[in-house]
């Protein structure tokens, strides 16, 4: 019964490293509400509507967390899900359906600035999620891979374009937007100023 009366966001954390799993939850339980789960078959048994974020780890030895995502999304739940891992991304993440990619390690300001810009979206439509989404999958690519790399990659492309018709769009919507993504930038990101071709 305690949790029907919890105001505070909740969210769930899967990772195999029961630790990692712990720390996170310490770190985060003075803002959010939480649940862990110690691998991807868990995660399915804890996760549901209730549920306002997910942080999930990709390499779980019971269940991959690429398939946790897909299986998430079938069930047709809307809760943000934040990649927390060590997988270094390649071009297959511009296909899954995450809000953001956190590489670890990361530290406690990392993750409530993730989880508030994305458990507090300031646009019903979901539009600026759309953005952000595709803002870390840009982002966190360009990081990873070489220009030579993503100028073969089509989806690459779209995606970019996509998020240029986005940032317009949201421009115009949004009285701060332009502070929204600084803080998002500099606090997620550590600064990135790489992407500034997709605004």
């Amino acid at each position: 019964m305690g949790s029907s009366v919890d105001t505070r966001p909740l969210v769930l954390i899967v990772d195999d490293e029961q630790d990692i799993a712990d720390v996170y939850a310490v770190q985060l339980e003075g803002a959010f509400e939480t649940r862990v789960a110690y691998g991807g078959e868990e995660a399915l048994e804890k996760v549901d509507e209730t549920v306002d974020a997910v942080l999930l780890d990709r390499r779980m030895p019971d269940l991959h967390g690429d398939e946790v995502l897909r299986t998430i999304r079938d069930h047709g739940l809307t809760c943000s899900v934040i990649m927390v891992t060590a997988v270094d991304p390649d071009l297959n993440i511009l296909e899954m359906d995450f809000d953001d990619y956190l590489c670890k390690p990361v530290d406690e300001e990392t993750l409530h600035t993730t989880l508030e810009q994305h458990i507090d979206t300031p646009v019903a439509d979901g539009k600026i999620d759309e953005f952000f989404s595709s803002l870390s999958k840009l982002e966190v690519l360009t990081e990873e891979k070489t220009e030579a790399e993503l100028k073969q990659s089509e989806e690459f492309k779209r995606l970019a374009q996509r998020s240029k018709e986005l940032a317009d769009e949201l421009r115009s919507e949004v009285d701060d937007f332009e502070q929204l993504v600084e803080t998002y930038r500099n606090v997620s990101r550590g600064s990135n100023e790489g992407g500034a071709g997709w605004l």
